[in-house]
């Protein structure tokens, strides 16, 4: 295990990668999906909350919040340059639909680890159409945001003191998800299966 305080170390570099898929967005370069992004703001803001009903510190709970405040800001980001917004398809709307029924159970419940697993599932749901999307069309998204989530929440898994669902298991979920999205991103594996597909 690794000092709690290389926590801090992961929550800059969440906010590096969100920074800079702000900074691509505003550009032009990444088209973020709404969908995605709303949600993914939302659900971790809950787990967040969960997590400090359950007795996990500001600390041990800080890679939770940086992964909602990150997609918050890139939320607000897709508002400033309207050519960056990745078209909505009803695919994304019942990923979002489900995602917030998700949220929804965790208000019906308020109880610390079952928000906690809805929240994981909320988040789940919501990011399925990015990853739809990472793997279809890897040029439309930027790798360097999930490079340095999926880094940061290994850090918290480190840094853990406690291996209880309520202390990892957000962090563990953040770990997998941002790690695929990566991989289908920076090597354009999604491409490069399409690619084999059509050549057989």
């Amino acid at each position: 295990m690794i000092n709690e305080n290389f926590i801090y170390l992961g929550a800059a570099l969440n906010l590096i990668g969100s920074t800079n898929y702000v900074i691509e967005t505003i550009k032009g370069k990444t088209k973020p999906n709404r969908v995605t992004w709303f949600l993914w703001a939302l659900a971790p803001i809950i787990a967040f909350g969960a997590m400090l009903g359950e007795g996990v510190s500001i600390l041990g709970g800080l890679m939770t919040f940086m992964v909602g405040f990150g997609p918050l800001l890139v939320l607000i980001a897709s508002f400033v340059n309207k050519k960056s917004v990745w078209k909505i398809t009803t695919f994304d709307i019942v990923c979002g639909i489900l995602s917030l029924i998700g949220v929804g159970l965790w208000f019906i419940t308020r109880t610390g680890a079952v928000a906690i697993a809805f929240s994981i599932l909320a988040d789940a749901l919501a990011g399925l159409p990015t990853l739809v999307k990472a793997f279809k069309e890897p040029e439309s998204e930027s790798y360097l945001v999930f490079l340095f989530g999926a880094i940061s929440a290994a850090i918290t898994l480190l840094a853990a003191k406690v291996w209880d669902f309520a202390h990892i298991g957000f962090a563990l979920y953040i770990f997998i998800i941002c790690a695929i999205i990566f991989i289908l991103v920076k090597f354009k594996l999604g491409t490069l299966i399409q690619k084999a597909r059509r050549s057989k």
